[in-house]
């Protein structure tokens, strides 16, 4: 059996424990921030809205506030601003003074399944103490053929999977870091290509191929294709910066914060305090939160999912054209003997020695 030399035995192996040390890691904090997340889900303050001059419901949610925290009350100045809200995801239901004597429950279950059956339960349960008639409509249901509402969920960690796949593979093949900023802009282009391609891919087959939303195909499309080009860049920037290595931190940030705390798995009521509100500005979030909108409640709450996937497609472009300037130019000054030269053409550290000439291991 061949021996591997002594010298390039000390070359190759504090870099391959550093890389085994760092996956290591990145897989020790998938489990805890999957597990810790979702081993026990717990409602907390599930909003739920109501007349502020609506005495008997404004009653029956105060009295269910001072012995659980599942439900937290939302006043709001008449009926219509409740409904309003209630359609524009500001709450999960909202529960008024109804007919007989009784109590009206109007939920939107297609902003979180789990969230609406939570308050259900703890409203009938209440109602029954009582002996109060409760009446409970669903003013909008999630599809027959996603009874669970996790369609947006599984069809956006495959955009954002896609997304910071295409950037990984780029970086492989033609090396993380462009050289100039004229390949950081080929590679943006590249990337805005294939988020097209796979924005329609995705809503071809929640649509036509599943029968999900066949009437949403060109929406889905759309979304999925600003979902696909935010976390490409996002990623392409950071590996510009930090090489193949950043692609660790990518996904740290994607996957295994960013699905639990995306809110498409249970409401973000449900999560650690941590991940509450991290669907506000993280990608996958962004893009589970702009599905909910745009299919099931006519773009109501899709200007802010909008607007940040936006800002974060235009920081990572800014963030890769500017490592191509900053690294790519230095690597290029380097000379062609260097092995930080020429980042934008050679992967890293392939078709060369661990310490060849042509080395280009960071890619940049």
């Amino acid at each position: 059996m061949d021996e591997i030399p002594q010298g390039r035995a000390r070359d190759w192996a504090p870099r391959s424990i550093a890389l085994l040390l760092g996956t290591l890691a990145l897989a020790t904090a998938f489990i805890a921030a999957y597990v810790g997340a979702l081993h026990q889900p717990t409602p907390r303050d599930l909003p739920v809205g109501v007349a502020l001059g609506d005495q008997r419901a404004q009653a029956t949610l105060d009295a269910i506030r001072g012995h659980t925290t599942i439900i937290t009350p939302i006043g709001y100045d008449d009926a219509r601003a409740a409904e309003d809200a209630l359609l524009s995801r500001a709450v999960y239901a909202v529960l008024s003074t109804g007919p007989d004597n009784g109590l009206l429950l109007a939920v939107a279950s297609a902003s979180g399944p789990s969230a609406t059956s939570a308050i259900r339960e703890v409203l009938t349960t209440a109602a029954t103490r009582t002996g109060t008639p409760l009446q409970i409509v669903d003013k909008v249901p999630v599809t027959s053929s996603d009874p669970r509402g996790v369609v947006p969920f599984y069809l956006n960690v495959g955009y954002v999977l896609g997304g910071y796949l295409a950037s990984t593979v780029l970086g492989i093949s033609a090396g993380t870091t462009p050289r100039t900023a004229r390949r950081a802009g080929l590679r943006i282009a590249a990337l805005a290509v294939y988020s097209a391609l796979l924005g329609i891919a995705g809503a071809v087959v929640v649509g036509p191929v599943l029968g999900i939303w066949h009437h949403h195909v060109p929406t889905i499309a759309a979304i999925g294709a600003l979902a696909v080009f935010a976390a490409a860049l996002f990623a392409s920037a950071i590996q510009g910066w930090l090489g193949v290595a950043g692609t660790a931190l990518v996904i740290l940030l994607l996957v295994v914060l960013g699905n639990p705390g995306s809110g498409g798995i249970y409401a973000p009521e449900f999560l650690p305090g941590l991940l509450r509100g991290m669907h506000r500005w993280n990608i996958p979030g962004l893009a589970n939160d702009l599905t909910k909108a745009a299919v099931y409640f006519h773009w109501r709450s899709a200007g802010w999912p909008v607007i940040a996937l936006t800002l974060w497609a235009v920081l990572g472009a800014l963030g890769l054209v500017s490592a191509s300037l900053v690294r790519g130019r230095r690597a290029s000054t380097a000379g062609p003997g260097s092995p930080r030269s020429d980042p934008g053409s050679a992967p890293d550290g392939a078709g060369s020695a661990p310490d060849g000439p042509g080395s280009a291991r960071h890619g940049g």
